[in-house]
């Protein structure tokens, strides 16, 4: 596969959706940072410390199911929560509670925004489509259909892993391996036959002890070389330069 810059004995290529296929990594720190800082806010005065929505949500947040993003932030500055449960409301002052206001803002910046996704991973998508590999999406989103849908990308990917499956199969979420090996599962074909394709360093985490084929970082934000200390073995800007008429 050496024209989409794969090497040839890769079977299937496993795709993120934020910051991979759409342009919604923005718009999750966002959402996380207005979030947590009107919990730390409350929590600490005017003098509390805010939420990075650059470093905080690259080392705590991105890519994690919601929930453990709430845990892994809050952990880094010695707050503990009460789990709550899966349908707490958004004002509640639990685990569950405080992700659900951060996705409730997240659906409104998206219903407000809209949704864009980069050209170049669909062209890149329909390319080895056309090569004959397989395809999944792999995210710890619970909107990925939806997202997809709005962006008209749904019928691209043989599978699907996303928040809502995860939890339905108890699959612990990234930087754990499982969702990605799921996929690899579903698509029938061993790890080492798929390439993953990550923008988070929990992705690249994910990649690397999961043993895949190939891991290729989508480096948006300026941290190469935190995506190859990661695991990615190839640290691309845009998949228009892997190639397949990108």
């Amino acid at each position: 596969m050496t024209e989409l810059g794969l090497p040839k004995d890769i079977k299937a290529c496993l795709f993120d959706l934020d910051g991979v296929i759409t342009k919604t990594a923005v718009v999750h720190a966002a959402a996380w940072k207005q979030a947590f800082d009107e919990f730390l806010r409350a929590r600490d005065g005017d003098g509390y410390r805010p939420f990075d929505d650059g470093a905080d949500y690259d080392e705590y947040v991105d890519g994690r199911p919601r929930a453990d993003g709430v845990r892994t932030f809050l952990a880094s500055r010695g707050v503990e929560l009460p789990e709550g449960s899966p349908d707490d409301p958004p004002d509640r002052a639990t685990v569950h509670g405080l992700g659900n206001r951060k996705n409730d803002l997240l659906l409104e910046r998206i219903r407000t925004g809209g949704v864009e996704a980069y050209d170049g991973t669909l062209r890149y998508i329909e390319a080895a489509r056309g090569a004959g590999l397989s395809t999944a999406v792999v995210s710890s989103s619970a909107n990925c259909r939806d997202v997809l849908r709005s962006v008209g990308a749904e019928d691209l990917f043989d599978v699907r892993i996303d928040g809502v499956v995860a939890a339905e199969r108890r699959l612990p979420g990234k930087p754990r391996p499982d969702t990605f090996l799921a996929a690899a599962r579903d698509l029938g074909v061993e790890p080492s036959a798929a390439a993953v394709f990550e923008d988070a360093l929990a992705g690249m985490d994910a990649g690397r002890s999961g043993h895949f084929g190939y891991v290729v970082g989508v480096d948006r934000v300026g941290q190469a070389d935190a995506l190859r200390a990661h695991g990615a073995d190839r640290v691309v800007a845009d998949l228009a330069e892997l190639g397949g008429r990108a």
